[in-house]
């Protein structure tokens, strides 16, 4: 049995907190974006570096831990923890109290485990969620964990180090953008070169702090979700495959390329579950949920790219299993493109917040989780521009928050233009799909970048 063996933790602050001791703490509010996601757990990926060649470890622990105290700087948030006000009328609010309380970092080693563990085994090991920290601990007990913490664990040839952040701090977009800040101040940047946008993105004459009615207890106990046996797998996708993949989509459906490759992508993906998932009533309803970013969406005001925080929606589109398989990939990918245009409209987005304060819905596990495919984070973050000054990361995982079965990762692949695609699904369907023909065929071999980055 492999044994993780936790050599140190500690609290990281931000480095220069002691100058700014006679200022008041930042107070952050917290949108719709962001408190809807109370109840569910944080953001957790991880990267997959070998090992330095001319280095300690325990001056390379040290760099971490002062480039992380650095970089917390420019990111007071992640050093702060949440705050409520509770209300006469039985509400509370919530917001971020950037009272440099600290980040939490842990030094581990896993003894016995190579890099080759990690990458070459066909279904992701269970021992990858022993390299995250803060493991089960939901959003809303930030008022008492910290928003942000690192891992970084050693392996007999590399080293994982992985970041769990408070989903309610910010998305997918701001997790990558702090990840890239850190490599950045680790490799002796003196300035970001994309600074933070901290403060939050409000409709216009809006009554802050939101307040939601109290029953986060209430409704954790209700909860009756109990996560069924799963796997991970991760499937690559070359650019050249991808290309045939939107090139038939488009040619099936009769477009001129309005259907996007990863639309076309992720369609060929849904199809080979639906295919594989053994559903008994081809009438059945099934869902794809796709998370979609609206940064550069909202003008009014507008929301800077840098802008920290969540600024995601979620769309879905419902189809019976029957229309999956039998219409093609071209029109399912069409229907997906459909809810995806729609969902860019400013006026939905603005809907949408105008709605949810009037009568906020937390987002829960059993809620999320109906017979879906659940697509979260994007093949556009930077992931392997993350050199903290020994070499660019060989591989990506994720850790076990919010994993349900259906649960898809979207990264970027090790070359130009290639997708990684992380699947959490039944074993019986993940044997399925590996037995697909017509799915495997767009799938390629998985190689790695070497120590340089190469």
């Amino acid at each position: 049995m492999v044994n993780i063996r936790l050599i140190s933790a500690s609290t990281v602050h931000a480095a220069a907190d002691d100058q700014k001791k006679e200022q008041p703490n930042l107070r952050i509010e917290l949108t719709p974006w962001d408190l809807q996601l109370l109840l569910v757990d944080s953001i957790q990926k991880g990267l997959l570096f070998r090992k330095p060649k001319e280095s300690q470890i325990n001056c390379l622990i040290h760099h971490l831990k002062t480039s992380l105290s650095r970089t917390l700087d420019f990111f007071a948030p992640l050093a702060g923890r949440l705050a409520t006000i509770k209300h006469d009328d039985n509400t509370i609010s919530f917001f971020i109290d950037c009272n440099n309380a600290g980040a939490e970092f842990v030094h581990a080693i896993a003894d016995g485990v190579s890099i080759a563990d990690i990458i070459e085994s066909t279904y992701v090991p269970e021992i990858v969620y022993s390299f995250f920290p803060l493991n089960g601990i939901k959003n809303y007990e930030g008022t008492s964990n910290p928003l942000l913490a690192v891992q970084a664990t050693e392996l007999v040839d590399g080293i994982f180090i992985a970041c769990t952040i408070n989903h309610t701090t910010g998305d997918g977009s701001s997790f990558w953008h702090f990840f890239n800040s850190w490599s950045e101040i680790s490799r002796g940047f003196d300035c970001l070169s994309r600074p933070p946008i901290l403060q939050r993105w409000f409709l216009p004459d809006i009554v802050f702090p939101i307040r939601i009615p109290n029953l986060i207890c209430k409704q954790v106990l209700c909860s009756k979700f109990i996560l069924p046996p799963l796997k991970q797998r991760v499937f690559h996708f070359s650019r050249e495959n991808i290309a045939k993949l939107k090139a038939k989509a488009n040619v099936e459906i009769g477009t001129n390329n309005k259907i996007s490759s990863l639309q076309a992508l992720l369609s060929h993906l849904w199809r080979s579950a639906i295919r594989n998932n053994k559903i008994l009533d081809p009438d059945q309803e099934v869902n794809y949920r796709l998370l979609i970013g609206v940064r550069p969406r909202l003008i009014n005001p507008p929301m800077p790219q840098e802008y920290f925080g969540n600024a995601v929606q979620a769309g879905s589109i419902t189809m019976k299993a029957r229309e999956v398989l039998d219409q093609g990939l071209g029109y399912v990918a069409w229907k997906m493109n459909r809810m995806v245009a729609m969902h860019t409209e400013e006026k939905l987005l603005l809907n949408f917040l105008e709605s949810w304060i009037e009568s906020p819905q937390l987002l829960t596990m059993d809620s999320m989780v109906t017979n879906a495919l659940v697509t979260s984070s994007s093949p556009w973050f930077n992931v392997y521009g993350n050199d903290f000054g020994w070499g660019r990361p060989i591989a990506v995982r994720s850790g076990p928050g919010n994993k349900s079965d259906g649960k898809i990762t979207l990264f970027e692949g090790v070359e130009e233009g290639s997708v990684d695609i992380e699947a959490c699904l039944s074993p019986e369907t993940l044997q399925g799909m590996d037995m697909d023909a017509e799915f495997m065929d767009a799938v390629t071999s998985y190689t790695t970048r070497d120590s340089s980055g190469k």
